[in-house]
């Protein structure tokens, strides 16, 4: 993956034509005032002095919070010109926004040609019709595929992102959602557990037993089926989990049990071990006696092989512990790919 960063420019509520049960845009992006194109000049401005020197192959600008092409068409030109100067003279690489499926059209994606965007993100959620009813989207799956269609048409790269754990949502719709986004071959996607948070609908259903959130344990297990469908299929998954900001980690803002400052090192920890599990279980299988056997990948997978706090080494211990383990980081294997063999050493 290149080694890239993003200029955020977060435009709260701004284009979204209603609340979805789960939505507290504000408290989420942490910015209440509107956005202008000086904030977005003084915000790039700002910006590219801390970038500098630092070995970036993309510098991107993304325009993230409510629905960016559900604003009036003039004020998404005036955002883009500012982000059309700054690539135009080589001082950014990309331009990049997010926003609703039935917020694209050809009128839109045409002013989007014409400022040099480059990636478009929508946020599908579910394609699962009841879970998008349930969850006051405002849009049916319909949308969706319309949107994803165009967007291909015109040559923008497409992202979807999906959330875990809505009203109404199951494992297997999950699972439905992620295979339906294999299929519309986006080139990134985003993996969101719902989270309740204070002043949203869900909130209120939550406190009077409408709604019952998952538990950590629940989201990283079907978070980590619709990772693996989607990173088999070859689409990069920008995030996984919230990210966190002071408004959700202090102040009480976050309700329930699915939060993780770490869900995506929870995940991908256990994607890893049931690798490392599965390598091991051939090793034993094959005759073999194993005294001692080590676990290799490369150093930013380093982490998740070990398991966030050291939950893989401890697992390893406790279930085979007539087998010394060994944890090694090697240049040779890509993200996400591990190596169990026999050590020749004691």
């Amino acid at each position: 993956m290149k080694k890239h960063a993003i200029i955020p420019v977060f435009i709260p509520h701004r284009g979204c034509p209603n609340d979805c049960v789960f939505c507290n845009q504000k408290a989420i992006t942490a910015r209440q005032a509107d956005v202008t194109p000086d904030d977005v000049r003084k915000l790039i401005e700002d910006y590219l002095p801390t970038l500098t020197g630092r070995g970036l192959e993309e510098i991107e600008i993304a325009f993230f919070g409510g629905s960016f092409t559900g604003i009036p068409i003039e004020d998404q030109s005036a955002f883009l010109a500012v982000a059309k100067e700054y690539k135009d003279r080589g001082l950014i690489d990309r331009i990049h926004m997010s926003t609703r499926p039935d917020y694209i059209d050809r009128e839109i994606l045409d002013n989007l040609k014409k400022y040099d965007a480059d990636i478009i993100e929508l946020g599908v959620q579910s394609f699962d019709p009841e879970v998008l009813e349930a969850s006051n989207r405002g849009h049916i799956v319909e949308d969706v595929y319309t949107a994803c269609e165009l967007i291909k048409e015109y040559g923008f790269q497409l992202g979807i992102q999906l959330m875990i754990g809505l009203p109404g949502d199951s494992p297997e719709k999950c699972i439905y959602s992620a295979k339906e986004t294999v299929r519309l071959a986006p080139s990134s996607a985003r993996l969101y557990p719902t989270i309740v948070l204070n002043d949203t609908e869900l909130y209120d259903m939550y406190m009077d037993g409408r709604y019952k959130p998952l538990t950590t344990e629940e989201a990283v297990d079907i978070t980590k089926e619709m990772y693996r469908i989607l990173s088999d299929a070859g689409i990069t998954i920008l995030r996984v989990g919230l990210k966190s900001t002071d408004l959700i980690t202090d102040g009480g803002e976050i309700n329930g049990h699915t939060y993780h400052p770490a869900f995506r090192q929870l995940v991908e920890g256990e994607l890893a071990r049931e690798s490392l599990e599965s390598q091991l279980e051939a090793l034993i299988s094959s005759g073999d006696t194993l005294y001692h056997v080590v676990f290799e990948g490369n150093s930013r997978s380093f982490s998740n092989m070990t398991g966030h706090g050291g939950k893989n080494r401890k697992y390893f211990n406790e279930k085979y512990p007539g087998i010394r383990i060994s944890y090694r980081a090697s240049s040779d294997l890509g993200d996400g790919e591990y190596l169990v063999y026999p050590s020749s050493g004691k």
